[in-house]
Protein backbone atom coordinates (compact mmCIF):
# COMPACT_ATOMS: atom_id res chain seq x y z
CA UNK A 1 0.00 0.00 0.00
CA UNK A 2 1.44 3.30 -1.31
CA UNK A 3 0.99 6.28 1.73
CA UNK A 4 1.10 9.81 0.06
CA UNK A 5 0.19 13.62 1.22
CA UNK A 6 -2.22 15.14 -0.89
CA UNK A 7 -2.80 19.32 -1.25
CA UNK A 8 -4.81 21.88 -2.92
CA UNK A 9 -2.15 22.53 -5.77
CA UNK A 10 -3.94 25.38 -7.16
CA UNK A 11 -5.07 28.43 -4.91
CA UNK A 12 -8.50 29.34 -5.72
CA UNK A 13 -11.48 31.45 -4.09
CA UNK A 14 -15.14 30.36 -3.21
CA UNK A 15 -17.87 31.86 -5.31
CA UNK A 16 -19.74 33.26 -1.81
CA UNK A 17 -19.25 37.10 -1.86
CA UNK A 18 -19.74 36.89 1.86
CA UNK A 19 -16.54 34.38 2.02
CA UNK A 20 -14.75 36.25 -0.02
CA UNK A 21 -15.29 39.67 1.93
CA UNK A 22 -14.43 37.72 5.17
CA UNK A 23 -11.13 36.56 3.60
CA UNK A 24 -10.87 40.03 2.94
CA UNK A 25 -10.89 40.99 6.46
CA UNK A 26 -14.35 42.90 5.44
CA UNK A 27 -16.92 41.53 7.76
CA UNK A 28 -16.55 41.49 11.62
CA UNK A 29 -17.32 38.04 13.07
CA UNK A 30 -17.22 39.64 17.20
CA UNK A 31 -18.60 42.60 18.37
CA UNK A 32 -22.04 43.18 17.91
CA UNK A 33 -25.14 41.43 16.57
CA UNK A 34 -24.38 42.18 13.00
CA UNK A 35 -21.49 40.17 13.80
CA UNK A 36 -22.90 37.48 15.70
CA UNK A 37 -25.46 37.26 12.27
CA UNK A 38 -22.15 36.92 9.93
CA UNK A 39 -21.14 34.39 12.48
CA UNK A 40 -23.47 32.47 12.11
CA UNK A 41 -24.02 32.42 8.34
CA UNK A 42 -20.25 31.39 7.95
CA UNK A 43 -21.29 28.05 10.23
CA UNK A 44 -24.13 27.82 7.93
CA UNK A 45 -21.72 27.95 5.09
CA UNK A 46 -19.86 24.79 6.23
CA UNK A 47 -22.84 23.21 4.52
CA UNK A 48 -23.36 24.77 1.66
CA UNK A 49 -24.08 22.70 -1.82
CA UNK A 50 -20.85 23.96 -3.30
CA UNK A 51 -17.59 22.41 -2.23
CA UNK A 52 -15.21 25.67 -2.34
CA UNK A 53 -17.59 27.50 -0.29
CA UNK A 54 -17.95 24.75 2.23
CA UNK A 55 -13.85 24.23 2.14
CA UNK A 56 -13.20 28.02 2.96
CA UNK A 57 -16.17 28.59 5.53
CA UNK A 58 -14.88 25.54 7.18
CA UNK A 59 -11.23 26.55 7.38
CA UNK A 60 -12.90 30.12 8.23
CA UNK A 61 -14.33 29.15 11.35
CA UNK A 62 -11.59 26.34 12.11
CA UNK A 63 -9.31 29.60 12.27
CA UNK A 64 -11.43 31.56 14.50
CA UNK A 65 -10.41 31.48 18.18
CA UNK A 66 -14.00 30.73 19.03
CA UNK A 67 -15.19 27.86 20.64
CA UNK A 68 -19.18 27.24 21.26
CA UNK A 69 -20.88 23.63 21.00
CA UNK A 70 -22.60 24.74 17.86
CA UNK A 71 -19.09 25.54 15.97
CA UNK A 72 -17.87 21.89 17.33
CA UNK A 73 -21.07 20.89 16.01
CA UNK A 74 -20.42 22.00 12.77
CA UNK A 75 -17.01 21.27 12.88
CA UNK A 76 -17.97 17.09 13.10
CA UNK A 77 -20.53 17.64 10.68
CA UNK A 78 -17.33 18.75 8.33
CA UNK A 79 -15.07 16.51 9.34
CA UNK A 80 -17.47 13.60 7.57
CA UNK A 81 -17.89 15.57 4.77
CA UNK A 82 -17.09 13.44 1.14
CA UNK A 83 -14.30 16.21 0.38
CA UNK A 84 -11.02 15.21 1.64
CA UNK A 85 -10.03 19.21 2.12
CA UNK A 86 -13.25 19.93 4.10
CA UNK A 87 -12.34 17.06 6.27
CA UNK A 88 -8.50 18.25 6.93
CA UNK A 89 -10.10 21.82 8.26
CA UNK A 90 -13.12 20.72 10.22
CA UNK A 91 -10.62 18.09 11.63
CA UNK A 92 -7.60 20.61 11.93
CA UNK A 93 -10.08 23.41 13.62
CA UNK A 94 -11.39 20.56 16.20
CA UNK A 95 -7.75 19.62 17.10
CA UNK A 96 -7.20 23.30 18.03
CA UNK A 97 -10.45 23.07 20.11
CA UNK A 98 -10.61 19.76 21.25
CA UNK A 99 -7.30 17.01 20.98
CA UNK A 100 -9.40 13.93 22.37
CA UNK A 101 -12.00 14.59 20.13
CA UNK A 102 -9.90 14.95 17.52
CA UNK A 103 -7.33 11.64 17.60
CA UNK A 104 -10.14 8.67 16.19
CA UNK A 105 -10.97 11.18 13.49
CA UNK A 106 -7.12 11.78 12.58
CA UNK A 107 -6.48 8.17 13.21
CA UNK A 108 -9.20 7.79 10.32
CA UNK A 109 -7.93 10.14 7.44
CA UNK A 110 -4.34 8.76 8.29
CA UNK A 111 -5.90 4.78 7.57
CA UNK A 112 -6.62 5.78 4.31
CA UNK A 113 -3.87 5.80 1.48
CA UNK A 114 -3.23 9.30 1.52
CA UNK A 115 -3.91 12.81 3.95
CA UNK A 116 -4.22 16.18 3.94
CA UNK A 117 -1.42 18.36 5.03
CA UNK A 118 -4.12 19.74 7.54
CA UNK A 119 -4.01 16.02 8.93
CA UNK A 120 -0.36 16.07 9.98
CA UNK A 121 -0.61 19.64 11.17
CA UNK A 122 -4.00 18.31 13.80
CA UNK A 123 -1.83 15.18 14.79
CA UNK A 124 1.32 17.71 15.46
CA UNK A 125 -0.95 20.01 17.70
CA UNK A 126 -2.51 16.67 19.23
CA UNK A 127 0.90 15.37 20.25
CA UNK A 128 -0.12 11.76 21.43
CA UNK A 129 1.39 8.66 20.83
CA UNK A 130 -1.89 7.26 19.94
CA UNK A 131 -1.18 8.58 16.70
CA UNK A 132 2.50 7.15 15.71
CA UNK A 133 1.74 4.04 14.51
CA UNK A 134 -0.81 5.79 11.75
CA UNK A 135 1.74 8.23 10.80
CA UNK A 136 4.78 6.15 10.53
CA UNK A 137 3.48 5.01 6.96
CA UNK A 138 3.67 8.56 5.65
CA UNK A 139 7.30 8.60 6.76
CA UNK A 140 8.68 7.67 3.69
CA UNK A 141 9.87 10.91 1.80
CA UNK A 142 7.68 11.95 -1.02
CA UNK A 143 9.83 14.69 -2.26
CA UNK A 144 7.47 17.59 -1.49
CA UNK A 145 9.78 18.84 1.57
CA UNK A 146 6.89 21.44 2.73
CA UNK A 147 4.43 18.16 2.96
CA UNK A 148 7.86 15.85 4.12
CA UNK A 149 8.74 18.36 7.24
CA UNK A 150 4.75 18.31 8.68
CA UNK A 151 5.35 14.32 8.97
CA UNK A 152 8.54 14.56 10.68
CA UNK A 153 6.90 17.05 13.26
CA UNK A 154 4.07 15.61 13.52
CA UNK A 155 5.88 12.39 14.80
CA UNK A 156 8.43 13.56 16.77
CA UNK A 157 5.28 15.22 18.65
CA UNK A 158 3.64 12.35 18.73
CA UNK A 159 6.73 10.50 20.24
CA UNK A 160 7.48 13.67 22.42
CA UNK A 161 10.92 14.20 21.22
CA UNK A 162 12.12 17.31 22.35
Amino acid sequence: MTHHCSRMTESYFPPSDFLQAIIAEEVPLTGNSLADSNLQLLIAMTSDDDVANRDWATMLLSQTDFDTPQIRKALLRSACDPNEDVRGEAILGLAQRDKMLAIPLVQAELSKNSAQMTIFEAAEIIASPALVEYLLPFATRSGRDMIDDWVLRAISACKGDS
